[in-house]
């Protein structure tokens, strides 16, 4: 129990994405059979009871597969709150956030068994219950002032967000089952208007929501949620840039004109990928206080500016023992001698407290980030090299990513093992650590499947898509990436450069990936974006500054 009070911050967060997207598909398919499917039906002749049964297939399993992250939502919410507040179980389920639940988790196993038959108005009304119970634990449903217009405002964010990014996987499915232009054009039409007004209905609760939780444009710049909030929209930029590409391409098959299903579908894919980057972040989002609220304590235009400033890196590092917990482990060992006592611990993992840090501190983590900038900048210069053809060792360049976990693994947690006193198990105890140990696991995984696919090892199509999925999750997990530190405005500070990480990797990501699944004369591109996306990453870490 101490151990999930201990990462109950990081696993809600994931927890709540993993709701955001259940509800999404569980939505958007339901729009998606009772927009697209069954108005297209006559139209599309042969091509409709596969599309139909197959859109019914995922959508079941998107409604079980709700039903479990829900359940296990409130689950950990009832047993920190219950470990926490010492009341007993019955007094607990009536809060809001289980009442929400058990509704979300109703409506889910409902949809699972619906699916596969008609029930129209069944399937509206589980949509129905879904964003309802998503928009009852919103910030809107906690705020007592401009209630209304806030939950009008996020069910029409919630619900476009549905129809148009949980719509998208059925889009794909429905794309493989027709190979005739009319057909998939036709798909790609009517999806198309759905989107414009999913769209539009995000757009005008996005804005109406961001007017009131963030307040000024101090509040863009200044908080942690005008941070989150200012990532959302890049990355709903990228799938409007996408959006308008698709809408091209439609047009053109319509007018007789030249294009390619497949381009259409693939582009989908990376729509998908984004957009359920974009639910993280969401989920990111909720877990923090409204800019409007947080009027103290916010970072200055000219404290971002000062901290970016250029500055040659730091490639020194400072010894282990002038680091702020072995240095006060040391004293406090050298007091209990004298005083033939036992000595009390430094750090304790998870006791609610941030660790100690000194400027030996900000040093160590400044050289781990200056040369894992390195290791990264020389992977994406390595990647370019061997897509000249001339430099037949460039293709091991997956093998450096081995590198960079090594000495993640040792450095980032200084206090912990290998290097400190906290054994390995019990620094899991540690939010931070553990987000450090997962990205060395997707870092190790990627690049092993990487260097295999590279070399020839690996010849199975699918073990070419492990290293720009892996990448997409990195990323993901650095939009919920936390700090624990004392200070609120130095914490948004660090946040603050770890962003544009994410947003490039996720750009890396997702570009690599379609020069994987394009047809072979549209590869190019994207085959140079995402090794310039490694670049930029490389860069920005390399100017990484905590001073």
């Amino acid at each position: 129990m101490e151990l999930l009070t201990d990462i109950f911050g990081l696993l809600s967060v994931m927890l709540r994405a993993l709701v955001l997207v259940g509800t999404m598909m569980a939505v958007g398919g339901c729009a998606f059979l009772l927009l697209l499917a069954q108005p297209l039906r006559p139209a599309l002749a042969g091509f409709s009871d596969g599309i139909e049964t197959r859109s019914r297939h995922i959508l079941r399993w998107s409604a079980l597969g709700l039903a479990l992250v829900v359940a296990a939502d409130a689950a950990v919410g009832l047993a920190v709150l219950e470990g926490t507040t010492e009341l007993p179980l019955r007094d607990l389920v009536g809060a809001e956030f289980v009442v929400a639940g058990a509704v979300s988790f109703a409506a889910a196993l409902a949809l699972a068994a619906v699916a596969g038959r008609g029930a129209n108005g069944l399937l509206a009304l589980l949509s129905v219950l879904l964003l309802g119970a998503l928009v009852a634990t919103s910030h809107s449903a906690a705020r007592p002032e401009e209630r209304g217009l806030l939950l009008a405002f996020t069910a029409l964010h919630v619900a476009g967000a549905a129809v148009w990014i949980g719509g998208l996987p059925y889009l794909v499915s429905a794309l493989s089952k027709v190979g005739l232009r009319p057909a998939w054009a036709l798909i790609g039409r009517r999806y198309s208007m759905m989107a414009v007004g999913s769209v539009a209905a995000l757009l005008v609760g996005g804005v109406g929501l961001a007017v009131v939780f963030v307040g000024d444009p101090g509040g863009i710049w200044g908080t942690a949620y005008g941070l989150m909030l200012s990532s959302k929209a890049m990355m709903f930029a990228g799938l409007l840039v996408f959006g308008a590409l698709n809408f091209r391409m439609i047009e053109r098959a319509l007018r007789g004109g030249p294009s390619s299903a497949l381009r259409m579908r693939r582009f989908a894919e990376a729509e998908i990928g984004i957009g359920f980057t974009v639910l993280f972040a969401a989920a990111s989002l909720t877990s923090l206080p409204p800019a409007v609220d947080l009027q103290d304590n916010r970072v200055t235009l000219h404290e971002i500016a000062e901290r970016l400033e250029p500055r040659w890196p730091s490639m020194n590092t400072p010894d282990h023992g002038s680091l702020a917990i072995p240095a006060l482990q040391a004293k406090l060992d050298s007091q209990a001698k004298a005083e033939e006592e036992a000595a009390p611990r430094a750090f304790v993992p998870g006791a609610g407290a941030p660790p100690p840090r000194n400027a030996a501190d900000i040093a160590w983590s400044e050289y781990n980030h200056h040369w894992a900038g390195l290791i990264v900048l020389a992977v994406g210069f390595a990647a370019l090299l061997e897509k000249t053809g001339r430099v037949p060792i460039a293709r091991h360049w997956p093998l450096l990513f081995l590198a960079l976990a090594v000495f993640l693994l040792v450095r980032s947690d200084p206090e912990g093992w290998p290097l400190g006193d906290i054994g390995f198990f019990e620094s899991f105890r540690d939010p931070e650590v553990v987000q450090h140990r997962l990205l060395v696991l997707l870092v190790i995984g990627f690049a092993a499947f990487e260097w295999g696919v590279r070399t020839g090892k690996l010849k199975t199509p699918w073990t070419a898509m492990v290293f720009p999925l892996l990448t997409a999750v990195g990323a993901g997990l650095l939009l919920t990436h936390s700090h624990q530190l004392a200070n609120i405005r130095e914490e948004l500070l660090i946040e603050m450069t770890h962003t544009p990480l994410a947003l490039f990797g996720v750009a890396g990501a997702w570009a690599r990936w379609l020069e994987i699944r394009l047809p072979e004369g549209e590869r190019r591109l994207p085959g140079i974006v995402w090794p310039v996306c490694f670049m930029l990453v490389g860069l920005v870490l390399l100017g990484y500054r905590e001073t």
